[in-house]
């Protein structure tokens, strides 16, 4: 009797052995088979968010293969590493695309896409993600408004840092009534995206580009 359930028991670890082996390969060769595809997906869903950004004369470099790693923290205050990529024309540099998150939206974080030309003014600005109420703080999003827009051509020279307010609070910047909260937080996001970027100048075009790409 023992011997027959001692049988029983190792017939039953080797068939529980024989399919953990067969479902890691399964798992090893469709995660082989779909990483190419699948990263050259992302890579273009990315390069069509900067094709709204940049216009195609401001680069002819990969921007993809020009990027660096802006870590946690630090003056943009992300809660993640982020990439920014770097546009330039015959080797010199025209523009920045960078990442930020707006901590203190309405509902909480709203994460950018701003791109910066090279002399320090904003080329574009889009909403990646965002959790504002719908029909009164998402206009935001380019989806449903093109107030983002206002951003275009603003710099710090431009707009003194007094003015990267809305109207309310003695800014520059058109606002909905009712929904102050959420482009109050954007505002600043971009503000702060620029005074990084003024700082910064210099050591981002200067330093080696990251190999590995953050998503």
């Amino acid at each position: 009797m023992n011997e027959s359930i001692l049988k029983h028991t190792i017939i039953t670890a080797a068939i529980m052995i024989a399919f953990t082996v067969i479902g890691t390969f399964i798992l090893a060769y469709t995660y082989d088979t779909t990483k190419t595809p699948i990263a050259k997906a992302e890579d273009n869903v990315r390069m069509a968010l900067f094709q709204q950004l940049l216009p195609k004369d401001l680069y002819d470099n990969d921007l993809l293969h020009d990027g660096i790693k802006i870590p946690t923290g630090g003056e943009l205050g992300n809660r993640e590493e982020t990439m920014l990529y770097r546009a330039r024309v015959k080797g010199a540099p025209s523009a920045v695309i960078l990442q930020t998150t707006a901590p203190d939206g309405y509902s909480g974080d709203i994460k950018l896409l701003i791109a910066i030309k090279a002399g320090g003014e904003i080329a574009g600005v889009r909403v990646l993600t965002h959790k504002e109420t719908p029909g009164l703080g998402d206009y935001i999003d380019i989806e449903h408004s093109s107030w983002i827009k206002n951003f275009d051509g603003q710099s710090l020279v431009k707009t003194d840092d007094n003015g990267w307010h809305v109207k309310k609070d003695g800014g520059r910047f058109d606002y909905m009534t009712g929904a102050t909260i959420t482009p109050r937080a954007v505002i600043k996001a971009v503000h702060k995206a620029l005074s990084y970027y003024d700082k910064n100048r210099n050591e981002i075009f200067n330093a080696p580009a990251t190999k590995e790409s953050v998503s």
